[in-house]
């Protein structure tokens, strides 16, 4: 049997500490499935999968159990994720200048037809807003050989009724309670530069193209009319607007680099406010970024006192959040979900980016393993790791040890059969019978 299987199952036996006996064993079963494909094929059913794994029928309600009933929180596995990273060191941490990204994003996992779920998001293929499950979600990014990782340390649930605006500014405040002074948050254009600049913590924020900013200071008076009480208006770039176009701000400074043959070249605005401040206001500086190799600049917003060069760097290691999503939802098959439990409708999902995130990891850190004699040229992706891992015979795995087992309870006092029901008409037929003269 290959290493990394071996290795797999030792991180998910570290993983599952301190998740209470019984219920790691069920979550070690249900966690195994994921990573090997099986909810994939199986269209994102539960039982199926557990089954296709090669469990019997008391294991595969067991593990369904756990998700649905047991006593154990994302954190705790994200927490213990994330010391298995740092104690390999494989992962490298990416800095920029002495700062280190941490991208937040928004992912949904869209349920049309689950009753009773009033939260939405939108959907680009719909072109609307449809039924989901919403996540907040921020990571850490580094590289392992050259190739860029998202590891998770926060996955925030969306309330019921809160708006995707809402859940934005929660999860950006919640990530700064717990940034290190060397660490930026690196957020897309959905989110607000007022909760940003709340924060009070380094960012790097996209900017609409046509955002609009003030000067941090009064204009000069001219000697007639009121004086005015805002800065001068910075337009960051042209547009057209009406069939005439509006000329751009010229920049307070340009700076220009070479990137392999390209040049490169920032227009920098530097010291200015919100479009609605006074000057006064919490200042912060706008780049827009001209590469040759796009139509249109990248236009950002941040505090930092960086070189374009690192902010853009800085910008473009947001997309490894976008790996978790990707990994979750098309290469393991959990896009589409079959359960509709108060609290599973949430840890299905959780899970699924948890093991996005460790098929990625583990993919990069094992010798490419090639999918079959025309994959010539293989790399180190979780995709070839999952087909490897869906062709093993989960019964012939070693048994794992230490807390890891099943709970030894006593359950020979509790009734059974009928009588374990518990059913509420059979109460209300004998109150009903006692109360008869």
């Amino acid at each position: 049997m290959s290493p990394i299987v071996y290795r797999i199952c030792t991180l998910l036996e570290q993983l599952l500490q301190g998740v209470p006996i019984g219920t790691n064993l069920g979550l070690y079963r249900l966690l195994f499935a994921l990573l090997s494909g099986h909810f994939l094929i199986e269209r994102g059913a539960v039982f199926p999968a557990l089954e296709r794994l090669g469990l019997r029928k008391n294991e595969v309600h067991h593990a369904s159990a756990a998700l649905r009933e047991g006593h154990w929180k994302m954190s705790t596995l994200i927490d213990n994720w994330q010391k298995w990273v740092q104690q390999e060191g494989s992962f490298q941490t990416h800095h920029y200048e002495g700062y280190r990204p941490v991208p937040c994003d928004l992912t949904a996992f869209y349920r049309p037809h689950l009753k009773g779920l009033t939260s939405k998001h939108y959907c680009q293929v719909a072109d609307k807003a449809l039924p989901a499950m919403v996540f907040g979600v921020a990571v850490r990014v580094g590289s392992i050989s050259k190739q860029r990782l998202g590891i998770p340390t926060l996955l925030l649930r969306g309330e019921p009724t809160e708006s995707d605006a809402k859940l934005e500014r929660r999860l950006v405040q919640t990530v700064a309670k717990s940034l290190h002074p060397d660490e930026v948050i690196i957020a897309d254009a959905g989110f607000d530069l007022c909760d940003l600049l709340a924060t009070g913590k380094s960012f790097v924020v996209r900017l609409p193209k046509n955002a609009t900013v003030r000067r941090n200071f009064l204009p000069e008076y001219k000697g007639h009319g009121r004086p005015a009480e805002y800065g001068e208006l910075v337009r960051p770039l042209p547009r057209t607007h009406s069939g005439k176009e509006i000329a751009g701000t010229p920049p307070d400074k340009t700076v220009c680099w070479e990137e392999g043959r390209r040049t490169l070249t920032a227009h920098l605005f530097l010291e200015v406010v919100q479009k609605q401040e006074k000057p006064g206001g919490v200042p912060f500086h706008v780049v827009a970024v001209y590469d040759p190799r796009y139509r249109e600049p990248l236009l950002l917003a941040t505090n930092l006192s960086v070189s374009p060069e690192a902010l853009r760097s800085l910008y473009r290691d947001r997309w490894a959040v976008e790996q978790l999503p990707l990994s979750a939802k098309p290469m393991l098959g959990c896009e589409r979900a079959f359960v509709s439990g108060s609290e599973s409708r949430y840890r299905l999902p959780e899970l699924a980016l948890l093991c996005g995130s460790i098929l990625s990891y583990m993919a990069a850190c094992s010798t490419p393993v090639a999918t079959g004699f025309w994959d010539r040229a293989s790399r180190p992706t979780c995709g070839r790791l999952r087909r490897v891992l869906g062709r093993l015979d989960f019964s012939k795995l070693p048994s794992p040890v230490g807390q890891l087992r099943k709970k030894a309870s006593v359950t020979a006092h509790l009734l059974t059969g009928v009588r374990g029901h518990r059913r509420q008409k059979a109460n209300v037929i004998q109150t009903n019978t006692q109360n008869t003269p």
